[in-house]
């Protein structure tokens, strides 16, 4: 237990001490105000500070290791989805291209052609009858 005389001790001490915060949070609220000031005459605004901050926090970011390594991970796994993409459009063009060459495309393919060649001459020999009848 505490004395009496080291109880006022340590009641004057925190009298002194709260009286001290006191007065440095008023010596800071004063700075602050001509910081402000300070600010205001040089043209800075809250704006601009917020880009200035957000472009240091980017840059500090970036230089991390953590970001370093994820950056190239992510790299490396966007090269192999690249390269994945790309082998499956050539597989896919593989296959149009098979596709094509096989007997049954052929075979379709002439008989579309065949379609269209007698639509052409249906419709030429239309538009000639039409002419004659004028």
């Amino acid at each position: 237990m505490l004395s009496d005389e080291e109880r006022e001790e340590l009641k004057a001490e925190l009298v002194q001490l709260e009286d001290e915060i006191t007065t440095l949070r008023q010596v800071l609220s004063a700075k602050e105000r001509h910081l402000i000031e300070i600010k205001q005459k040089l043209g800075m605004n809250l704006m601009n500070e917020i880009k200035q901050n957000f472009s240091k926090s980017w840059h500090d970011m970036q230089t991390t290791t953590a970001y370093k390594k994820t950056h190239e991970t992510l790299s490396h796994a966007g090269q192999k989805a690249t390269a994945a993409f790309s082998n499956v459009g050539t597989a896919i063009s593989k296959k149009f291209g098979d596709m094509r060459n096989s007997p049954t495309f052929k075979s379709f393919e002439e008989r579309v052609e065949t379609t269209v060649t007698s639509l052409k001459v249906f419709f030429r020999r239309r538009s000639y009858e039409e002419a004659q009848e004028d």
